[in-house]
């Protein structure tokens, strides 16, 4: 379940800091009872961050088959090979 804290809390930086290092998941912080912003710790960002950048590679990759701007393997290999006299 997400946890949502008033901006106010944010006075209290050590309790935070703890917080965002406790949470698997962003901290919501409202302002008179409506959304104002997320907070989390920067190993989480760094993960998030690492999946959407794996995200991006797997569509577009799968934007390259669709159009058909795909290569076999083995025949990839014997290219290469032939090319480097390998």
């Amino acid at each position: 379940m997400p946890r949502i804290i008033p901006i106010r809390d944010l006075k209290k930086t050590s309790q935070i800091t703890q917080l965002c290092q406790s949470e698997r998941e962003p901290i919501f912080v409202t302002k008179n009872g409506y959304g104002e912003m997320v907070i989390m710790s920067m190993k989480m960002y760094e993960e998030r961050m690492l999946l959407h950048d794996i995200y991006a590679k797997l569509d577009e990759a799968e934007a390259d088959l669709a159009a058909g701007n795909a290569v076999d393997g083995r025949e990839a290999l014997r290219q290469l090979r032939q090319k480097y006299g390998l």
